[in-house]
Formats: C-alpha cells, structure tokens, sequence
C-alpha cells in the first residue's frame, strides 16, 4: 500500500485477539509438555529461527553489495532528526533507503521521504505493538526496495534500549544514539544495546548549557560497557560533531560497497 509515495507495511497480523509472542518467520522448534491432562506447547530457540532469516538477509546483502545499518535508541532521542541530517549528507555520493520501525503513524517515514530516499514504513501496531524489528519484519519490507539501486539502507529501529538489541536482521553495523536529556547511566542499566552496537552517538550536546549533566561520565560509562567504541558527540540541531560521525559512516560503507 503506497502512502504519499512511502511504502507502508504492517509488521505481521494475528487472527482471532491472538496476543503477540517473540517467535515469527516460520515456525520455531516447539516442545510439547503435558501437565493435568492438558497439552502445553514450549517454544524454544526462538533467536535462532530469527538468526536464521537474518543470515538469509545478509547473504542477499552481501550479493547485492548493500551496506545496512541498525540505528538505535529510546523514544526522543533526536533518532529521526539524525537520520534527516545524515541522508543529507549521504546523497547524493550515496544511494540510500531507509526502513522505518514504528508502533503507530508515518510521522517519521514522512519527514525521511522528503529526502528523496525511498522509504519502507513498518508499523506494529496491529498485533499490539512490537517493540522492535525482526528478521522476518525486515525481509518483507525488502518486497518494497530495489537493492540494486542502494548502496546503503538504514533501518530506524523501534524506540527501545532493551528488545531492538537481542534481534539480529541482517545489518553490517549498529549504532544507539543516547542523548544528553537521558542521564549518564543508561549504558550501566542497558548494557546489552551499547555492547551489541558498533558505534553510539552522543546527542543533542546543544543542550549542555542548560543540563547538569556529566559528558566525561557518560563516555566513561559507554566505555566501561564497550571499551574502544566510537563514541561521537553530535547535535542533530546544528550538526555540530556530524564531520566524525559521517566519515566513520562513509568508511564502513565502503569497506563492503567498494
């Protein structure tokens, strides 16, 4: 279905109320167990089916030359904003696309379109809304995109700390953006996104002037997490600290692309 020239996909959709579980994109191994007479059915190895698709993913990646990345964060952290900035910058050197994960509305997808990019707009909402994207999810959002006409797809995660992290969908790199209004803890009480991730962006540093908050801590705690991370101090507003960020970008991209 094409919304003012984006191409809009729900996630998955469940019959019947059914409530939404982890395990999609095909059926993962199941247990069965008999407790008073009644069957109760175990999922297990629910990551490895995901890990599955997303192998598939990055072979036709790979096949294509496309280099993706997983951009991660909370809600409000200047994500989108960001991502504008940076397809700026990108295009045209770059033929970039962009998947877009949300619960709910196109908001984000419509500001990405106005770059020129093409933009596959995944919402969850119908099964009660994921909190990140799977294998499986971004394996039918490629149904909308060309990969012979991209260079570089950029997948803006659902806004979490937590589940975007454990799902791997194909990607070559991840980065989380953490911003300045979040507190200098975060990466102590979300360790698994800032070990997982390859590179963090530390955002909306405009800010400062009028935050009590600790930048040499918050360094300091990403760093305690993932020692020797790239660690780039940026304002989406005014592009301070963008010149770093975009060469480390270009850099990865054209270690696969060429």
């Amino acid at each position: 279905m094409l919304l003012d020239g984006i191409n809009a996909i729900r996630a998955c959709h469940h019959k019947e109320g059914h409530p939404h579980h982890h395990p999609h994109g095909g059926e993962a191994p199941v247990e069965t167990h008999t407790h008073g007479g009644r069957e109760i059915k175990v999922v297990r190895r629910v990551l490895d089916a995901n890990d599955i698709m997303a192998a598939a993913s990055r072979k036709r990646f790979a096949e294509q030359r496309v280099f993706v990345l997983n951009l991660m964060s909370s809600p409000g952290s200047g994500k989108t904003t960001t991502l504008e900035k940076t397809l700026g910058h990108l295009m045209p050197e770059f033929r970039c696309a962009v998947i877009v994960g949300d619960i709910c509305t196109t908001a984000d997808a419509d500001r990405l379109a106005a770059s020129g990019a093409p933009v596959v707009q995944i919402n969850t909402d119908e099964f009660g809304g994921d909190c990140h994207l799977a294998a499986h999810v971004i394996e039918k959002a490629l149904g909308g995109l060309n990969l012979e006409e991209i260079d570089i797809l950029i997948v803006e995660n659902i806004g979490n700390l937590v589940c975007p992290a454990e799902f791997d969908i194909g990607e070559d790199k991840r980065a989380v953006i953490l911003s300045v209004t979040e507190g200098e803890d975060k990466p102590l009480k979300y360790p698994l996104m800032f070990r997982e991730c390859d590179a963090a962006l530390l955002n909306k540093i405009d800010l400062l002037p009028y935050l009590d908050y600790d930048v040499k801590l918050a360094v300091a705690n990403i760093l305690q997490i993932h020692p020797d991370m790239p660690i780039f101090e940026t304002s989406a507003k005014t592009e301070e600290g963008f010149e770093p960020w975009l060469e480390w970008l270009k850099t990865s991209a054209k270690e696969k692309i060429g």
